[in-house]
């Protein structure tokens, strides 16, 4: 194989359709546009969501519910993974940041600590908030909750 003789694979390269160049090259004439309207005008461009005039989707379905400013979205964490995330590091004081290099929760999040689970040891558990089943499942093994 030499530079002179390099070649494109059979059937990787394919021609252009050049499109309006006359009738003869099969493209001309309506330029595969088809007749009349405006999609074979020059120029033409549709609006997102324009359905050629037939009342739109997002007009034609109701609006529902609303989203409140003001809900603070918390990130769950179960007491199966506190166990776990204390068993495997062995700590006995688990933060945000511990949960947050675990990647159990992503870095702004704000974090809940829920009761689905057992713990079992003695862990002092940082977080945002707990729901009360988990603060009593927490303080019952010994350990401790602080809200941040």
């Amino acid at each position: 194989m030499e530079l002179h003789n390099l070649r494109p694979a059979v059937g990787s390269n394919k021609k252009n359709k050049r499109v309006g160049r006359g009738t003869g090259s099969g493209y001309g004439g309506t330029s595969t546009r088809g007749h009349k309207g405006a999609k074979s005008r020059s120029g033409y461009k549709h609006k997102v969501g324009f359905e050629g005039g037939q009342m739109p989707l997002q007009r034609r379905v109701p609006k529902f519910g609303f989203n409140n400013i003001n809900r603070v979205e918390y990130k769950a964490v179960n007491l199966d993974a506190i166990e776990a995330l204390a068993a495997a590091a062995n700590l006995e004081k688990i933060t945000i940041e511990d949960l947050r290099n675990a990647g159990l929760v992503s870095k702004r999040a704000l974090v809940k600590i829920l009761g689905n689970g057992a713990i079992t040891r003695k862990v002092e558990v940082e977080a945002n908030a707990f729901s009360k089943a988990a603060e009593a499942a927490i303080v019952a093994a010994g350990g401790s909750v602080v809200k941040k």
